[in-house]
């Protein structure tokens, strides 16, 4: 079994904060733009039971693990049962702003469906890479503040408190794979994790391609002109598939752990956003007073 370096002083910490309450948003939330509104909205409908499918997969490998690990996983599922609990409630905003989001879910079952049947450990192996490809976006999403910038403070709030969490546990379901696969040689554990996690990119793009698209009609957006924009969002300007490409192929090379790029300094960065976009502002005035 790799040494996993994960950090030992590293703390998990379920942050149980709430977001949007009793605020309207605008239909195009992020900057008055429709594509960069289409992303966001497209992802977080997939959030609520990625999520879910995630956490059963952990679990079910959480027997046996080391202490540290043990306690890791429990920090993972709390906070992945939290971010549920909030990308609920940001998706009825999408919907409450005109959005069907009915085929965008069905597109996230049929994914999901993929796994019924099979071994736990295929669960547990697709949920290791996704966990990678979200700290990879999240660690985007916070390191460059053109991401989210013009968009709604709350919405905003969101997205950066979840990338924080995303980039604090993002190495617990590759200890725990690395765990359940301790006996496996070598190659047959590389094997293995590249093909799913070329898959899981694949189905990735695809189906974020296909939310998108679907979103934008909704808008009467449609046609090649639309294809094109959503092609120069991901891969020109702000350009996020692109900028993350560096740490995808890291994922393959020998001696890859999550935790080889140490990023928490992010955390703080996100933290100091977030916790002003949620304080009520009295609260913020009599902070700034004192």
């Amino acid at each position: 079994m790799a040494k996993a370096t994960t950090p030992a002083d590293l703390t998990i910490t379920p942050r149980d904060l709430r977001f949007g309450r009793g605020t309207q948003m605008r239909r195009w939330w992020l900057n008055d733009d429709p594509y960069a509104t289409a992303f966001y909205n497209a992802l977080s409908v997939t959030f609520p039971k990625g999520e879910g499918f995630f956490v059963d997969s952990v679990r079910a490998f959480r027997d046996g693990t080391p202490p540290q690990l043990r306690s890791e996983i429990q920090a993972f599922i709390k906070q992945e049962v939290i971010h549920t609990r909030e990308h609920v409630a940001f998706n009825r905003h999408v919907t409450d702003q005109g959005y069907e989001t009915a085929p965008l879910e069905r597109d996230v079952d049929e994914a999901l469906a993929l796994t019924k049947g099979r071994p736990p450990i295929a669960s547990l192996a697709a949920t290791m890479a996704m966990e990678h490809f979200t700290a990879m976006l999240a660690n985007q999403l916070i390191a460059n503040p053109k991401h989210l910038a013009g968009g709604d403070e709350q919405a905003a709030a969101l997205w950066r408190w979840h990338a924080a969490e995303e980039i604090e546990h993002k190495g617990v379901a590759y200890d725990t794979w690395m765990h359940a696969t301790k006996d496996w040689p070598r190659f047959k554990r590389w094997r293995n994790k590249s093909i799913v996690m070329v898959a899981t990119t694949v189905k990735f793009f695809q189906g974020r391609r296909r939310g998108m698209l679907d979103l934008l009609r909704q808008d009467g957006l449609t046609g090649p002109k639309v294809w094109a924009r959503l092609a120069w969002y991901a891969f020109g300007n702000p350009g996020m598939a692109r900028k993350i490409l560096g740490a995808w192929i890291a994922f393959f090379l020998p001696g890859f752990h999550p935790w080889n790029h140490d990023d928490r300094k992010l955390i703080g960065l996100a933290e100091s956003d977030y916790a002003a976009a949620v304080l009520p502002e009295a609260q913020r005035r009599v902070v700034a007073a004192a």
